[in-house]
């Protein structure tokens, strides 16, 4: 069952070069585990975070947090999975680069018919981040507005539908003008490309002078000023990714100054510690996905030997939509 199995490690941190390919045995399921054969695994940033060392692991390590399969193999205790089902999932410890991989049964989202291994791949992680952001984290209520960064990327391609459908106004801003086009096609009211000096005074210009009520910014670094200068005041600044970098050290008196201003690093574990927090947010990407309100957009496929190719395109920002790694 397992003699075939290997999995992409890093043994030090650094660029893509560092990533390799051993062979392993992730042996048999125990109590309450599941044994999943990976057909899909999903491409992230935070994969690079964990490739890096922005976010610390210990080395070796294995990278990847979400992938799709069937169940090989079913422990003692697991009553309601079976062995050929189709299950997704996410997990806040690296390692699903990897043919097979042991999981506890209880943090596995079983695939409705209809949504194939490769989609659910594609989307949980970032299906998932959107739905929490949306949902639970600023709790966007119809008729609000919300500038929603990297909207053509992973998460900002179902976050700007996702958002539309709530009644928000949604004005997407992206790094070139073709990205801009895909994000208007999502759904944005507005699709802004271009400098980070404009965004600000452009938003503005959008919100007749007050800005929005939420920034989504994934992007970290680059766009940390423009963020806090497109909020209105008690608005609220969901930093939640770092694709140019981590945020600088700023002051509290800053958020005051642009008008007692809110500002949160949410994380996707921590919002779907709880089993039913975890299959609720599936739920509803499910049903979104189905009712075509998100529409997965796999525009890149590699071979997970190729991973480090991955990772090139993806820092390199050449990728749109989704990136899937294939065993």
């Amino acid at each position: 069952m397992s003699k075939d199995s290997w999995r992409i490690v890093a043994r030090r941190t650094g660029g893509p070069e560092v990533l390799e390919r051993e062979a392993f045995d992730p042996g048999p399921p125990g109590a309450g585990e599941v044994l999943v054969e990976h057909e899909a695994i999903g491409l992230n940033f935070i994969d690079t975070y964990f490739r890096t060392g922005l976010y610390m692991a210990s080395l070796p390590t294995g990278l990847g947090a979400e992938a799709a399969g069937r169940i090989s193999a079913v422990g003692d205790g697991v009553a309601n999975l079976m062995v050929g089902g189709r299950v997704t999932y996410v997990s806040p410890s690296p390692g699903t680069y990897a043919t097979h991989r042991r999981m506890p049964a209880d943090r596995l989202l079983k695939l409705p018919d209809g949504i194939s291994t490769e989609t659910a791949a594609a989307v949980t992680l970032k299906g998932l981040t959107a739905a929490f952001l949306a949902d639970d984290c600023a709790k966007m209520q119809k008729g609000q507005a919300a500038l929603v960064h990297a909207a053509a990327g992973g998460v900002g391609a179902i976050l700007v539908p996702w958002l539309t459908d709530k009644g928000v106004t949604v004005i997407a801003h992206s790094g070139s003008a073709e990205k801009a086009l895909r994000a208007k096609a999502s759904g944005a009211a507005h699709s802004l490309h271009g400098n980070f000096a404009d965004l600000a005074p452009a938003v503005r210009d959008l919100t007749d002078g007050k800005g929005v009520n939420v920034v989504f910014d994934g992007i970290g670094a680059a766009s940390w000023t423009a963020s806090l200068g497109s909020l209105a005041p008690r608005g609220l600044m969901v930093t939640f990714g770092n694709a140019s970098g981590p945020v600088p050290p700023f002051s509290p008196l800053e958020l005051s100054k642009g008008g007692s201003l809110f500002v949160t690093r949410p994380t996707l574990f921590d919002y779907i510690r709880e089993d039913e927090d975890y299959r609720r947010l599936g739920a509803s990407l499910f049903d979104r996905i189905a009712s075509g309100i998100v529409k997965p957009d796999i525009n890149q496929r590699f071979a997970l030997a190729d991973a480090a190719e991955a990772h090139r395109a993806l820092e390199a920002r050449q990728t749109v939509g989704s990136t899937v790694l294939i065993p």
